[in-house]
């Protein structure tokens, strides 16, 4: 019967939902900690960017633009790069799109594995879930096959079969505040090529005015 193979399943199903958990848990370690390296020297390199840009605007020396667009590490420099020499062909018009296409090249790296990670912390906690209904399953299969165990036994299984949920939700929790945060500093960094877009029509405009 079916109900049978799924006793059967709910027999080593809690254990092996435990390892598949750990896996995950391992997983989604390794992938926080190589978006939050990634990610922070994105978030370094444009803050020193940015740090540079300020200083130009404050100086009124918009001919500093040219030489912070030569710095090709931050995504700021490189986008100005982009922008200054679309503007120099072609003036302003077009720019925005070309921003905006730099902008689509550059997220899918900034948000690799993001979506695993979200995949990670929706997820985890349902298969703990599903790994404390097999151990409850299994500690009530086994107090009907020897009611002599008593009920000390059967609490004891149903403990065990929690550790899955809790697991699961250790695992889970972590992934989310990691995606939440690097989805923030993603927004922030694509945010941050508004401000290259408007720095170079300035630059047109005063180039222009020569």
């Amino acid at each position: 019967m079916l109900t049978e193979r799924l006793f059967t399943l709910a027999q080593g199903g809690a254990e092996a939902i435990l390892w598949v958990l750990l896996i995950m848990s391992v997983i989604s370690v390794g992938l926080i900690l190589e978006r939050w390296l990634s990610l922070r020297q994105v978030t370094k390199r444009g803050e020193k960017v940015k740090a540079r840009l300020r200083e130009a605007l404050q100086a009124n020396n918009l001919d500093e633009i040219e030489d912070i667009s030569r710095d090709r590490e931050s995504l700021e420099g490189r986008a100005l790069s982009y922008g200054l020499r679309h503007v120099k062909e072609s003036g302003t018009n077009g720019l925005s799109e070309i921003i905006n296409s730099f902008a689509l090249l550059e997220r899918p790296a900034l948000e690799r594995s993001l979506n695993f990670l979200a995949t990670i912390g929706s997820n985890a906690p349902f298969i703990g879930l599903l790994g404390t209904v097999l151990g409850i399953m299994k500690a009530f299969r086994d107090l009907s096959q020897n009611a002599s165990t008593g009920n000390e036994a059967v609490m004891l299984g149903i403990a065990e079969a929690l550790v899955a949920t809790a697991v699961g939700l250790v695992v889970a929790i972590p992934a989310v505040i990691a995606y939440n945060s690097f989805s923030r500093q993603v927004r922030q960094a694509l945010q941050s090529l508004e401000t290259v877009r408007e720095l170079c029509i300035a630059y047109a405009k005063k180039k222009g005015s020569v």
